[in-house]
């Protein structure tokens, strides 16, 4: 499988997330709701992530997982613990850590990426802000099927 990582675009410019993926002081991505929510238990060591900023039709960096980590049932000092313990991987705000404070977490670590010539993304409707592909060329322009959640079931 490979996963499309939507990233927020919030903040100036080198302080948004797919800037910090790019400039390699961001090498980890989170998840978190309330209950387990995709990528939880559904990306794997080796698999592709896509990365795109929100807001944008273009998917413009690529990486490689190298570990991810689930966690269920968290209390609020644990969730506090895991955040801070991987700051130096995951880089967040304030604000973003306050968004991931969530009782279920799924912490993506990742390497070797690389910006690639920019895919056109073709957004279908309800789409979530991770989606779980087949293939890349599934969600791009020319070669898009329609999007089930087919991979996203637990």
């Amino acid at each position: 499988m490979v996963h499309l990582v939507y990233c927020d675009n919030a903040g100036k410019k080198g302080s948004k997330v797919l800037d910090k993926i790019l400039a390699g002081t961001k090498t980890m991505v989170v998840r978190g709701a309330a209950g387990r929510k995709i990528p939880h238990s559904r990306v794997f060591e080796g698999e592709r992530l896509y990365f795109i900023e929100k807001g944008s039709a273009e998917i413009t960096a690529t990486a490689i997982v190298k570990e991810v980590q689930n966690y269920v049932k968290l209390d609020d000092e644990g969730i506090t613990k895991i955040l801070a313990d991987h700051q130096s991987k995951l880089n967040l705000s304030d604000k973003q850590k306050a968004r991931w404070h969530k009782k279920c977490l799924c912490l993506v670590e990742f390497e070797n990426v690389e910006e690639i010539s920019p895919l056109a993304f073709e957004h279908q409707g309800n789409m979530d802000d991770w989606l779980i592909l087949e293939k890349i060329e599934d969600v791009i322009v020319g070669t898009s099927i329609p999007y089930n959640y087919n991979n996203s079931r637990f």
